[in-house]
């Protein structure tokens, strides 16, 4: 379906497969308190096996792309710059009272380009920004999973354009912000909170008692926050939202991430009166 961009990254089969297992395990890592009991996942071993096989599937969907002609040397070139751009932003904002620069690119560079290069300048641009900040340690898998869903479902949403595309995309964006900050709480919920607490971790509840001591736990220590991410994001979108748009596609226009291949017949055999040669008309000087 046309949605009005091209997609820098275009989402294929085999990238489809990708991205499914890697959200797959995602949300094995991040639902796991709801199903098992603590033991099983070890806050130490997880996180590092599990940003292993993020980066070794973030590197398939890149090349089952190349291999598929989806993505060239322009597009990687693109995501680069992007994720370059998105790890110099994030230490203006440093997480101050839930100020985060991170996430509008996100929503408005997946957008353009499509969710499958949502999905990994997510990835690659939080890898980076903790490479510069020294951000890296057992949180940094969940929140390039984080990052990585936003920016790929801010590419399939849907074709709109003007100041309802921009109203969208603001809603969209405070809703991640929200999300995100949901999603980052449950790598530590289990192991923050004294036992005792009501907010607390208990292994063995039913699911719904279980998530209700979660969201309260969410409520009680992270909904500010989360909330001045979303105000940021959705503001920064408002403002910053149309002259970027307009950027990226032009940038996608030019660069013709993937141009339609159009094939002409060849020429048939010319019929006797086109071989025909007319004779020139010759003229007298001076007349």
């Amino acid at each position: 379906m046309n949605r009005g961009f091209l997609a820098a990254i275009s989402v294929r089969r085999r990238s489809v497969l990708t991205i499914a297992m890697a959200s797959f395990i995602g949300l094995i890592a991040f639902g796991w308190p709801f199903a098992v009991a603590p033991g099983t996942f070890s806050s130490t071993q997880t996180p590092p096996l599990m940003f292993g096989v993020l980066l070794i599937l973030v590197l398939a969907v890149v090349f089952a792309e190349i291999a598929d002609g989806g993505i060239d040397a322009k597009a990687i070139a693109m995501l680069g710059v992007l994720s370059a751009i998105n790890a110099a932003l994030r230490p203006l904002g440093g997480g101050t009272a839930g100020v985060e620069t991170v996430f509008f690119l996100l929503v408005l560079a997946g957008r353009v380009f499509g969710p499958g290069f949502g999905f990994a300048l997510g990835c690659t641009s939080v890898f980076a920004s903790a490479l510069l900040t020294g951000g890296v340690g057992p949180w940094l898998a969940y929140q390039m999973f984080g990052c990585a869903w936003i920016g790929m479902l801010a590419g399939l949403l849907p074709p709109l354009r003007g100041k309802a595309e921009i109203a969208m995309l603001a809603l969209f964006g405070a809703a991640g912000g929200y999300l995100f900050g949901f999603l980052l709480n449950l790598s530590f919920w289990p192991f923050s909170v004294d036992p005792a607490s009501s907010i607390a971790y208990q292994p063995g509840l039913p699911l719904a008692a279980q998530l209700h001591r979660y969201l309260l736990f969410d409520a009680a220590t992270s909904l500010g926050w989360d909330t001045g991410r979303a105000v940021t994001t959705a503001l920064a979108v408002v403002i910053i939202g149309p002259p970027a748009l307009a950027a990226f596609r032009r940038a996608a226009r030019r660069a013709n991430f993937q141009p339609a291949a159009s094939f002409q017949p060849p020429p048939g055999p010319r019929s006797p009166a086109a071989a025909e040669v007319r004779p020139r008309e010759v003229t007298t000087p001076g007349l």
